[in-house]
């Protein structure tokens, strides 16, 4: 226990005196724009950050996409081949279009940092990198090998980048993903709930509305019936929450709709209720004679449960941050991540990255006194010994 405390002690120490570099590389990433639709400035900053990587002995490969900047894998370049494998994952891509930084300018006040995407999740890039960056110059051993994943299409969906993460986390004891935590306070995601998506298409005929509405059959009048079906699926108990987001219909005032379209997201706390409410919706049925309902959609990124191995993970990250003095909280989150798709083959820990607030909102920002610590508590999280789950595979 005193050796373990002299390590905390010792990587908080050399931590605190990189900050200033910690900052001026923070605000850099910051400042290099990268939205998801954007592969020339997602090349720019991946560039950056495979510099950084090479930097520390790493092996890197720049994967390009079809249609996103692709992703970048990286792994030490002297590594032992028996010592099992563990998967930090980031990503680059930021909801924010170019030249937002000209509304959103890198500010720092009372101790905030703000910027667009500083929160979610420039940040955690700076801590992954400095967290391997502290290991080797300090000269620790791991006993569990860091093996890196940024992608640059988190923000949609990993749309090129999901199966690659996919294979990584079924050869990896465990993933570290360094999403923003959740809350000032900065609480762990040990829970993410899964996401589907699905559209309801229902036709009916159209009709002159004036001179003959009884020839048609209204699919709006149809959809709205749906819609009041969707709602009735909510269940706040289980977590289960149904909503139309979007919808679309007619071609005119004065004609019967033929055709209408609602786009519906769905949230689960677990793949039983994924399955349960997919049932519920793709068995809707037309109310009105002769409408035809095309339902289309699937729960697309599976929720992260509260698994035996999760929770192992999470227990230790418990222990590793009183070491630094800090008393975590865990928490379940409402949005997905890649958390969702590594927690379905790995031990999976989420929201390491620094806490602060305005993830996707303009007023986005970090606080700056929490950056060393949670730094150093990934540092902490990379250097445990493998953990029980890896003799309870699928658990």
């Amino acid at each position: 226990m005193k050796n373990d405390v002299a390590i905390a002690n010792k990587i908080h120490k050399h931590l605190t005196e990189c900050k200033d570099e910690m900052l001026t590389f923070l605000k850099k990433l910051v400042a290099m724009e990268s939205p998801s639709n954007s592969i020339k400035s997602q090349h720019r900053i991946l560039d950056v950050l495979k510099k950084e990587f090479e930097r520390i002995a790493y092996d890197t490969l720049h994967v390009q996409g079809k249609k996103t900047g692709g992703y970048l894998y990286a792994h030490p370049k002297n590594r032992d081949k028996q010592l099992p494998l563990q998967l930090l994952i980031g990503h680059c891509d930021t909801v924010w279009p170019i030249d937002t930084i000209k509304e959103m300018p890198i500010l720092s006040s009372n101790d905030r940092i703000k910027g667009p995407g500083i929160y979610d999740m420039k940040v955690g890039l700076t801590q992954m990198i400095f967290a391997l960056r502290s290991i080797k110059e300090l000269s620790l051993d791991v006993s569990v090998t860091p093996i890196v994943l940024i992608n640059s299409d988190e923000e949609i969906g990993s749309i090129e980048s999901s199966n690659t993460i996919k294979r990584l986390a079924r050869i990896s004891s465990r993933a570290y993903v360094l999403e923003p935590p959740l809350g000032l306070d900065g609480k762990l995601k040990t829970a993410r709930k899964g996401i589907g998506r699905f559209t309801i298409t229902a036709k009916g005929k159209a009709a002159h509305a004036g001179l003959d509405p009884a020839k048609g059959i209204n699919a709006i009048v149809e959809l709205s019936h749906q819609v009041q079906k969707l709602y009735a699926m909510n269940d706040i108990k289980k977590g289960i929450t149904v909503n139309v987001g979007m919808i679309e219909g007619g071609i005119s005032p004065n004609v019967v709709a033929p055709e209408s379209k609602a786009v519906v997201d769905v949230r689960v706390l677990n793949d039983n209720d994924g399955q349960y409410i997919t049932q519920k919706i793709k068995s809707l049925k037309p109310n009105l004679p002769d409408v035809v309902l095309q339902i289309e959609g699937a729960i697309k990124r599976p929720p992260m449960e509260k698994t035996i191995r999760n929770q192992e993970l999470w227990k230790a990250a418990q222990q590793k941050g009183k070491l630094l003095g800090l008393e975590l909280q865990e928490a379940t989150a409402g949005g997905g991540s890649d958390a969702n798709t590594t927690s379905q083959y790995t031990a999976t820990l989420d929201g390491l990255g620094t806490p602060g607030d305005g993830a996707h909102a303009n007023h986005e920002y970090i606080l700056q006194n929490k950056l060393i610590e949670r730094t150093a508590l990934l540092a902490l999280l990379l250097l445990t010994q493998p953990l029980n789950h890896q003799v309870m595979k699928g658990v």
